[in-house]
């Protein structure tokens, strides 16, 4: 099979981790070892991850060295993506005894210069921060700023992405074994000029959608969401919480979920599914393969 795997932030940082080299590379190599996992079994792997904390921590030291200079979020996406493509790849070749090829591709994303998304920013970037240091920042750096649990952050403008200009290049790889690590933050924004052209943009593309969008253009028979949460669950947080290990994609769609963190990935994982002979899986990034085998987290599917 032909799996899409997309890695939470919780692959490279659990909430509260100093940014360090050192923390992120121990988080990725325990990915690692679960994702080798899945290409043992015999199936072949893309892999997107996130880079929320990674382009807010840039954003920051860009705005204390040169605050008239500092680079747009396209530019920041594709140097965290490189960052961090370079800590997975290196983390998978050595999982895999260094056996079979993995390369990671820096890829753009087409987004609509008219979506609403950037009148209405909801993406969260960067550290956290207390209400009120958050509010001091926003006012000192024209930030949009909010609540993330029970503390602040940065939000940006969110579009639905809706084409990915460096599809031929990844099919290419693929149809050579690839193990392929891309779209990284949800790709890096890019908008089509009248000419045809295409011009980065400040935004931050949701993981999910771009990771479902992927799937479906590769054709991919399997999509993974991994993050920290065992599954899906109704009521969650309360004494009545329950996990939903099956759903089809017309009710997923209809369950409260916290739209912050669950609802995207459930909404992504349904328009993956929707319609066609393929599932999908929400679930703990240690249970990836067992996931795929249907033996843990929420399954989403037709039937």
């Amino acid at each position: 099979m032909l799996v899409v795997a997309a890695l939470g932030g919780n692959a490279l940082l659990q909430r509260g981790d100093p940014l360090t080299a050192q923390i992120q590379r121990a988080n990725v190599a325990t990915a690692a070892a679960s994702l080798a996992r899945i290409i043992k079994a015999g199936h072949r792997l893309v892999v997107t991850h996130g880079n929320g904390p990674q382009i807010g921590l840039l954003a920051l030291q860009g705005a204390a060295y040169k605050p008239d200079e500092v680079f747009p979020l396209d530019v920041l996406g594709a140097e965290t993506d490189g960052m961090i493509g370079y800590m997975i790849e290196q983390a998978l070749e050595n999982a895999l005894g260094h056996d079979r090829p993995v390369a990671t591709l820096l890829t753009q994303i087409e987004v609509d210069p008219k979506d609403p998304a950037f009148a209405r920013p909801t993406k969260f970037i960067g550290p956290v921060y207390d209400k009120a240091e958050a509010e001091r920042l926003a006012e000192a750096r024209g930030w949009s700023i909010a609540a993330d649990g029970q503390h602040w952050r940065r939000v940006v403008a969110s579009p639905m992405p809706s084409d990915i200009p460096d599809l031929k290049v990844l099919e290419l790889l693929l149809e050579q074994d690839v193990t392929l690590i891309c779209a990284g933050g949800g790709g890096i924004p890019v908008v089509r000029r009248a000419d045809g052209s295409l011009i980065g943009i400040e935004a931050v593309i949701d993981k999910d959608h771009a990771t479902a969008l992927l799937a479906h253009k590769l054709k991919a028979d399997a999509l993974l969401l991994l993050t920290d949460v065992e599954a899906v669950f109704r009521g969650f947080g309360t004494e009545a919480q329950s996990a939903i290990r099956r759903v089809s994609p017309e009710d997923a769609v209809r369950l409260d979920l916290p739209e912050g963190s669950m609802a995207p990935k459930v909404a992504a994982a349904a328009s993956f599914v929707s319609g066609r002979d393929r599932y999908a899986c929400v679930g703990r990034l240690e249970d990836a393969l067992a996931m795929l085998e249907g033996r843990a987290g929420t399954m989403i599917a037709n039937t």
